[in-house]
């Protein structure tokens, strides 16, 4: 685990997001390997660090039920493990209840402005949602959507070979969110790296380098850019519900998706 706590007070450097990444371009990958790393979570260890994860169990009732999608799994605090510098969470089937794990570093550990980036292995199979994000650290305050939201990659199991980058504002939410889909035809297979550009202008998404989604809002007010303020991570594995879709496969339990590293570093 690394840190660096007075992230929070770097300037705010604006950065040109990329309109697009040619596929010959390996400069992005070798300025990203240059930048100042401000905070990794390599999962080197043998548990979660309890400083920076908590928990997020249960079935979100009563106050979010099916965790606002009508979700069928249970988070547990038992459907993770460290295993060879990696984070696996298993998605499993057991006596007809679906249990999962869910992890956030709410009040914990916050970020504003950056690259934020994730190298993983999806799970595959219908009803599967695996996730990578970000919420607004006040979301007690003023709630969701408002908070804003930062999807820096979903992934239906029910669609194989996309994976989503979206974000949500109260002007632009749900189904009517800044929401780009992607093909990939080798996505499944191996590790990727999803990330996201955020700079004080604009929010660029990557999926290995390539370029596949921005949002730069001609407004600025709170309703449509809410990103100027201090978010936090979330990682889970969802089942089934009015993202991941009515059908499960039960024949493909357990699934794991496994995280190999976050990384945060400074904006350029």
């Amino acid at each position: 685990m690394k840190y660096a706590p007075l992230f929070m007070l770097l300037p705010l450097v604006v950065l040109q997001a990329c309109s697009r990444v040619d596929a010959g371009d390996v400069s992005l990958a070798e300025r990203t390997a240059e930048r100042q790393l401000v905070w990794s979570d390599e999962f080197s260890g043998t548990d979660l660090d309890a400083e920076v994860w908590t928990h997020e169990p249960g079935d979100g009732c009563p106050d979010l039920c099916g965790w606002g999608n009508g979700e069928v799994q249970y988070y547990t605090k038992d459907n993770h493990r460290l295993e060879d510098g990696k984070l696996i969470i298993t998605a499993e089937k057991n006596e007809g209840v679906y249990t999962s794990t869910r992890i956030t570093t709410k009040e914990k550990q916050q970020f504003r402005y950056g690259r934020i980036e994730a190298r993983v292995k999806l799970p595959v199979g219908k009803g599967l949602v695996p996730a990578f994000w970000m919420l607004g650290q006040n979301i007690d305050q003023v709630n969701w959507p408002a908070c804003g939201e930062i999807d820096i990659l979903k992934y239906k199991g029910q669609k194989p070979g996309e994976v989503l980058a979206s974000l949500h504002t109260q002007t632009q939410n749900g189904v009517s969110a800044s929401t780009k889909k992607t093909r990939f035809s080798d996505i499944e297979e191996g590790f990727h790296r999803y990330a996201a550009e955020w700079t004080p202008e604009n929010i660029a998404f990557f999926v290995d380098d390539q370029w596949v989604h921005s949002f730069e809002p001609k407004s600025r007010s709170a309703e449509a850019w809410p990103f100027d303020k201090p978010f936090f991570l979330l990682l889970n594995l969802a089942v089934g519900g009015t993202y991941g879709g009515p059908e499960v496969d039960d024949s493909v339990f357990p699934q794991d998706y496994v995280i190999d590293y976050i990384r945060v570093y400074a904006p350029e």
